[in-house]
């Protein structure tokens, strides 16, 4: 056998040779790669014709399951690390940001929907500060379970707005779908940040007493 079994029983085998920690683990590099992608996204609003719009799609879909995989491998094969979990939120901040950026400056999303992305950009740093602050008193903030939800309605939505236009060829209702799971996202986001403050201020005020 090439490496050990992994001890949580998944049957899963860690790489032969691997160390928790390790900078050029497959976990990193999967966080690396979110990053790296950011520029390819960008790039291909720039690109005239329909494929530019499906390759974007595409991007953001592989930095999607790249955002998954990174996180099960290194809880399997006990690769967790300090650069990984730097970056792994700030790549999956990133990208999410680039993209709703270059929807925004492309008028895919315009009018009162651009309120949903404010929405959930300012959620994002808010929560970021909040993390931040609250490491510094040894506090961490556990992710809730609508959190989660949140984040995959959120990553569809920008993955139907990404195609867009030229979604809408195939199915009327690409984008209207995508803007509509894009505003659900954004209720969602205001009950988590909320969740999110409220419990932060409790430990602050828990401590002040």
């Amino acid at each position: 056998m090439s490496g050990q079994l992994d001890t949580a029983g998944q049957g899963l085998a860690r790489p032969r040779g691997a160390g928790r920690g390790r900078f050029a683990s497959l976990p990193n590099l999967l966080t690396y790669f979110r990053i790296l992608a950011i520029p390819a996204l960008v790039a291909c609003f720039f690109v005239h014709g329909d494929w530019g719009r499906w390759t974007a799609m595409w991007i953001f879909i592989a930095a999607g399951v790249s955002e998954f995989l990174d996180g099960y491998l290194a809880r399997v094969w006990e690769q967790q690390s300090a650069i990984g979990r730097m970056l792994d939120p700030i790549a999956d901040k990133l990208i999410v940001a680039a993209a709703l950026l270059m929807l925004a400056a492309d008028g895919t999303i315009a009018g009162w929907s651009l309120w949903a992305g404010v929405i959930i950009l300012c959620r994002e740093i808010l929560v970021s500060g909040l993390r931040e602050f609250l490491g510094t008193l040894a506090v961490s903030v556990p992710v809730t379970a609508l959190a989660k939800w949140k984040t995959v309605v959120q990553m569809v939505a920008i993955g139907f707005l990404l195609v867009g236009s030229a979604g809408d060829k195939i199915w009327p209702y690409t984008t209207l779908f995508g803007l509509t799971l894009l505003w659900i996202a954004a209720i969602f986001t205001l009950y988590t940040g909320y969740d999110y403050l409220r419990a932060a201020v409790g430990h602050v005020m828990t401590d002040e007493d």
